[in-house]
């Protein structure tokens, strides 16, 4: 366990929790020939069919440019396509493919394995309250964003 207050190292041991998180999952997705950023669209895609390109560009916090890059690759590979929309011809829709869903089932079993890495060693009533932490935590930082009233900026003095 880590030393020091929790304001010390609350926000270091989660966002290095969150680059080990990643830099493993995106190992043990290479078996499967596929990147961590293409299976969040993926998953993101699964979650929520007929999504707009352009709203799963502002859920992941992606660039579009980035985002049409991954679809394209993800299309390449017949994993999803791309419907324009009825009502507005400058949309793209999302939508899977066939052939996705057999690697959807893969990566289902490789998240269960990342979570069980994850969480070895500890009990399952302590990781369910864990997962239950972490979404209070997760609501008190969203509603902090959304009260916060938007101050302009300060300009700093510069010295030398």
């Amino acid at each position: 366990m880590a030393r020091g207050s929790v304001d010390m190292n609350f926000l270091f041991t989660l966002a290095e929790l969150q680059r080990l998180v990643r830099a493993y999952a995106d190992k043990q997705a290479a078996r499967y020939g596929i990147t961590r950023a293409q299976w969040a669209v993926l998953a993101k895609i699964e979650r929520a069919e007929g999504l707009k390109q352009s709203e799963l560009a502002e859920q992941m916090e992606m660039q579009p440019i980035t985002l049409t890059r991954l679809i394209d690759r993800l299309c390449d590979n017949d994993w999803i396509e791309r419907r324009g929309d009825e009502t507005d011809r400058r949309v793209n829709r999302l939508y899977l493919r066939k052939g996705a869903r057999p690697l959807l089932g893969k990566l289902s079993g490789l998240r269960s394995e990342l979570t069980a890495t994850a969480l070895e060693g500890i009990n399952p009533a302590d990781a369910h309250r864990l997962l239950a932490q972490l979404e209070a935590i997760k609501e008190n930082v969203r509603n902090a964003i959304q009260n916060t009233p938007v101050e302009p900026a300060r300009k700093e003095p510069r010295y030398g």
